[in-house]
């Protein structure tokens, strides 16, 4: 028998019940990705992140209920929490090797400072399919590695009620949909049916792909987002260049202990 630690974590959240709850366990050497896959799957959180020592830092990968992705910031930012909060990592940056190329972290007082690839979606045609998914028309549509759909106010943004097998259809991983805040320069949900995520409450990934665009049509590369889910996050988003800074909080909600037969 087999025992891992694992610690479950709300990313993007200054207290327990808020942002998006990951799951991250450390490893000294990776097991079988079928193992991986069925840790992922038994905890039915939207990622689970595993990391092992690389000679730079570390390497990390996430998977969700289904599926291994290329990019993942909720599970970065829950991973950098363990690691300086509960491991007692003592340098200021932590360098991640992923599939979606390096990622740094960086400790400032309370806050994580996530370094991603900028991803600037770019105008598309709407598809039918993206519209009879919402149950509406977007005012603009804007397409990376999910499609980005552009509506007028926060209101219209919060009371869309998708048809997830049809957006399941649809050819990108998954559906932003965006809109100018209240009380923040701009707010969004986003729904990966694709990936067995109905609807994920704080997605740092998806601002990789909302700051350049926000940034452009705000003139402003310092933006403050707010993901208006059920549980709902914050996050302060920054463009330098080709790249995304995104900073938030992280919280401990559970330490735990997998025992597995491998």
């Amino acid at each position: 028998m087999t025992r891992l630690k694992q610690y479950q974590i709300d990313a993007f959240a200054a207290r327990v019940f808020e942002g998006n709850p990951a799951a991250v366990v450390p490893l000294d050497t990776w097991l079988e990705d079928r193992i991986l896959q069925a840790i992922a799957e038994e905890n039915n959180l939207s990622e689970t992140a595993f990391f092992v020592p690389s000679p730079t830092g570390f390497h990390l990968r996430w998977f969700t209920p289904v599926a291994e992705v290329d990019l993942c910031g909720h599970a970065t930012l829950a991973t950098a929490h363990v690691l300086f909060e509960i491991l007692g990592y003592r340098q200021p940056v932590i360098a991640f090797e992923t599939r979606g190329g390096k990622l740094f972290v960086e400790r400032q007082g309370s806050l994580l400072v996530m370094d991603f690839p900028a991803l600037p979606p770019k105008p598309c045609a709407t598809p039918d399919l993206l519209v009879e998914g919402l149950g509406c028309q977007p005012v603009e549509t804007l397409a990376a590695v999910n499609y980005i759909c552009v509506f007028e106010s926060e209101a219209r943004v919060r009371a869309i009620a998708p048809d997830f097998e049809k957006l399941r259809r649809l050819e990108r991983q998954g559906v932003i949909v965006t809109a100018p805040g209240r009380d923040r320069d701009f707010v969004s949900r986003y729904f990966v049916p694709k990936f067995g995520i109905l609807e994920d409450p704080v997605t740092g990934s998806a601002h990789c792909e909302l700051t350049p665009y926000w940034a452009a049509r705000l003139g402003k590369n310092r933006l403050s987002a707010r993901q208006v889910s059920k549980r709902g996050g914050e996050l302060e988003c920054e463009l330098q260049g080709d790249r995304v800074k995104l900073a938030g909080r992280a919280v401990t909600f559970m330490e735990a202990e997998i025992e597995i037969d491998i």
